[in-house]
């Protein structure tokens, strides 16, 4: 009788600590996704602005526009 209540307290137990670990591993996929998107934003800005790209391209924006306003 003993070994099947120890039994079951700890299934239930264990079930719910799992329960609980599962909860925020949510939260830690969320923070890395983020932390690689950063990182992603972060390399492409270094590059962007190491190669010219970024002034070369708002230059092309405002020609652009401007001969669509002639």
């Amino acid at each position: 009788m003993f070994l099947r209540i120890w039994t079951a307290v700890m299934t239930l137990l264990v079930s719910a600590l799992w329960r609980r670990d599962e909860r925020g591993q949510t939260t830690a996929e969320y923070a890395l996704v983020l932390v690689g998107a950063a990182a992603v934003a972060l390399l492409l800005l270094t590059w962007a602005t190491g190669s010219g790209r970024i002034g070369w391209l708002l230059d092309k924006m405002v020609d652009t526009v401007a001969n669509m306003v002639k």
